[in-house]
């Protein structure tokens, strides 16, 4: 099994507020939008080297959305900013009418997803974004795992034609992804190979899926672990291949056991290749005021609900 190793922990929000820099650096059409939360979204360095090309729209994330496809019609490329809940609940239907229908070329950067969102409580976590994006037709989904990922996943999105929902974090998180990366859309990253269990993880739980995966080669089960860092458009053949060799499946994701990765998953396997799974993730409810830490742990999101899930899952083929 191969070994990941980290020198520093850094927050994924970072990781973007460092890939709009670069972005806005490969090309002039880059903008910004924010709705009153620069900080948070770490969009300070884009604006000081671009303040022609930013647009602080307020509290008013509707209207946010609706200039930023209007934006698109120009040749722009809008990178909106705000709360992962914010960016998807409270304008869902902008989104889906304004952005989504016409396949405007939007880019929608959501933060603090998830629970790790922390001691804000449920009104502002959301464990429902994933499942209300990869139903929009044409709409893109990137929830990845690290600062560096994340960074390299902003920039790509400058080349990526039509609407993607980029999904990142508050915490901070171990950076063991490569700096140098080359992030492609839709393609899964195998981390370790194995024969007993696959496990496919997402955003935060993939270093958990790595912790897991250590775990579990000391109890002698080879598990193949595997990073989906875009959970629309899923990259099939890299699940179908994994599970076709591990013959079982456990996902791991911060949200909403349904509709998130694991649905997706299950939707593949139940029509291309059944074989047992089990979910890691929010079981059916919403969340609360805590630590990330805490709140990681109450809700069974780390390597040992990971292990435990896997243990389970063999014994199931």
């Amino acid at each position: 099994m191969k070994k990941y190793t980290y020198t520093e922990s850094k927050d994924t929000r970072s990781g973007f507020g460092a890939g709009l820099l670069e972005a806005g650096r490969r090309n002039e059409n880059v903008v910004a939008l924010c709705a009153d939360l620069i900080g948070s979204l770490k969009m300070n360095d884009f604006i000081k080297e671009f303040p022609e090309r930013f647009f602080q729209i307020g509290i008013a994330e509707a209207n946010m959305m609706g200039i930023a496809a209007g934006l698109t019609i120009g040749g722009k490329i809008p990178f909106t900013g705000t709360f992962a809940n914010f960016s998807t609940g409270r304008v869902y239907d902008q989104i889906r009418q304004s952005i989504a229908y016409s396949n405007k070329n939007v880019k929608i950067c959501a933060s603090h997803a998830g629970l790790t969102l922390g001691e804000d409580g449920a009104t502002h976590q959301i464990l429902e974004d994933i499942g209300l994006m990869k139903m929009l037709p044409g709409m893109t989904v990137i929830n990845p795992c690290d600062f560096n990922q994340t960074k390299a996943a902003t920039i790509a999105l400058v080349d990526h034609e039509g609407p993607v929902y980029l999904r990142f974090g508050r915490p901070v998180v171990p950076n063991f992804t490569p700096a140098d990366q080359k992030f492609e859309i839709g393609k899964a990253v195998l981390l370790n190979e194995g024969t007993d269990v696959t496990i496919i993880a997402t955003g935060h739980l993939v270093w958990e899926a790595i912790q897991a995966g250590e775990e579990l080669e000391k109890l002698g089960i080879h598990a193949e672990i595997i990073n989906i860092h875009t959970i629309k458009p899923l990259d099939e053949e890299a699940i179908l291949t994994s599970v076709t060799k591990t013959g079982c499946v456990v996902t791991a994701e911060e949200h909403n056991r349904l509709g998130g990765l694991g649905d997706s998953v299950a939707q593949l396997l139940v029509t291309k290749h059944p074989a047992p799974q089990e979910f890691v993730a929010v079981n059916d409810s919403f969340g609360e005021s805590g630590t990330p830490a805490q709140l990681m742990e109450k809700y069974g999101l780390n390597a040992a609900s990971i292990v435990a899930a896997a243990r389970k899952v063999i014994t199931r083929k």
